[in-house]
């Protein structure tokens, strides 16, 4: 079952399933959890949750140390409006869940190890190692392609579309 936070006026999280009143913290910690939920506005209903996660990420940006350079933020936002929008949240959105296969996958493979052990495991040269960095690069390889694959049809469409053929 899907896990309710209210969001109120006074910029206060309320969730429902704990009947509690909560913070940011609190739903980064569901974040980690992988629990399944959904803000929602108290009067309006509408979805938020979007809102809040990335009020998470800014949060986490600003404080510690941050995953973003601002050449990258500054790129991120270039996409904006851009005719690569679509395209560019797809390969973001692929990339980050093949590198989160590739994290579990290393937990996985990993329990039980000494410290020496999981030292050698993390060496790059290490064949294991290298079979699942290959493979990440393989797929990320794959997104980049079928994206460029859908951007030439989508041009073909267009081009047809205007009588113009390439």
């Amino acid at each position: 079952m899907l896990r309710v936070i209210k969001k109120y006026p006074n910029r206060r999280l309320y969730d429902t399933e704990t009947s509690t009143y909560i913070t940011l913290t609190d739903v980064r910690q569901l974040v980690m959890a992988s629990a399944q939920f959904v803000v929602r506005d108290a009067k309006t209903n509408e979805d938020l949750t979007r809102s809040i996660l990335l009020q998470i990420i800014l949060e986490e940006e600003t404080g510690g140390v941050p995953m973003f350079t601002e050449a990258v933020l500054a790129n991120i936002i270039r996409f904006y409006g851009n005719a690569m929008q679509g395209f560019m949240g797809a390969y973001l959105e692929k990339n980050v869940q093949t590198f989160m296969d590739l994290q579990v996958s290393m937990a996985e493979q990993s329990k039980g190890l000494t410290p020496e052990m999981w030292a050698q495991f993390m060496n790059t040269k290490s064949p294991m190692m290298q079979g699942m960095m290959g493979n990440y690069v393989e797929q990320s390889k794959n997104v980049f392609t079928q994206m460029q694959e859908q951007m030439q049809k989508q041009s073909e469409q267009m081009l047809s579309a205007f009588g113009l053929k390439r």
